[in-house]
């Protein structure tokens, strides 16, 4: 496994397991990762990155600020067609 992406459930499971008290080398071993992928795993566990709801939230932000961005542009696109020669500044 080691050079491949792991699913999200195994990385929820290892730290849930290092949390409570497992040891890094078993662990390591037990899922043929190496103990610094592990540890790499460890900050974003604690931040919410394997939560699905969290990354649903991200996610919708981003499209969100995308919608708005395109909707101002398309509202300067439609003054600019209709008073054209002028000069407008969103």
């Amino acid at each position: 496994m080691l050079g491949l992406t792991p699913c999200v459930e195994l990385r929820r499971g290892v730290n849930r397991k290092l949390i409570t008290g497992a040891a890094l080398h078993r662990l390591s071993k037990r899922h043929d990762s190496s103990r610094n992928v592990i540890r790499t795993w460890v900050p974003n566990y604690g931040v919410g990155d394997f939560d699905e709801d969290a990354a649903a939230s991200k996610a919708l932000q981003q499209y969100e600020a995308r919608i708005a961005a395109l909707e101002r542009l398309v509202g300067k696109q439609a003054l600019e067609s209709e008073f054209p020669g002028e000069e407008w500044s969103c």
